[in-house]
């Protein structure tokens, strides 16, 4: 028997960018489906940097490298909550954020430094651009993909109808 979850498990790809204020927007609309759904639905973290925000592609690395560390989800919600002080401060402030969750500071100085996360990051962006992602975040279950970069209106219920079809059997 496997730990590994359900081929059954539904997946809700968030595709995120740490300087973006709709995605901070987004995480009540994210607990709440982690309070729902718990560990019956997998959300996975997808980074779709902007060139537009100079800080974003360098969170997005720093966030590969939390997950690595066990605390992905703690430290986009820590980024997300203080997103003027990234534009502020850039990869500082990033690292700081790590040391403040326990998380092993100096090594996310190392990892932005050696780049050992781009290609995590490079090809999350390739996918989204394929797939049509233009702003965040976007949301894709079930085959659908959702734009919350405009509203947020609808989204969360609309996100919990296609789950809550997948987690029932239906396609």
């Amino acid at each position: 028997m496997s730990d590994l979850p359900s081929a059954r498990t539904p997946v809700l790809d968030v595709w995120c960018e740490l300087q973006c204020t709709d995605c901070r927007t987004a995480l009540e609309d994210l607990r709440a489906l982690r309070a729902r759904y718990g560990d019956r639905l997998e959300l996975r973290l997808r980074h779709f940097p902007m060139e537009k925000h100079k800080h974003s592609f360098a969170a997005a690395q720093a966030a590969e490298e939390a997950v690595e560390q066990g605390r992905g989800w703690d430290y986009v919600e820590a980024v997300l909550g203080r997103v003027e002080e990234l534009d502020r401060r850039g990869e500082p402030f990033l690292v700081e954020v790590a040391g403040g969750l326990g998380l092993d500071a100096e090594e996310f100085d190392t990892a932005l430094i050696d780049g050992r996360h781009i290609l995590i990051v490079d090809a999350d962006q390739a996918e989204g651009k394929a797939i049509g992602v233009t702003g965040t975040p976007t949301y894709v279950i079930g085959g659908e993909r959702l734009d919350g970069s405009k509203s947020q209106g609808g989204l969360r219920a609309r996100i919990e109808e296609i789950a809550d079809r997948l987690l029932a059997g239906g396609e």
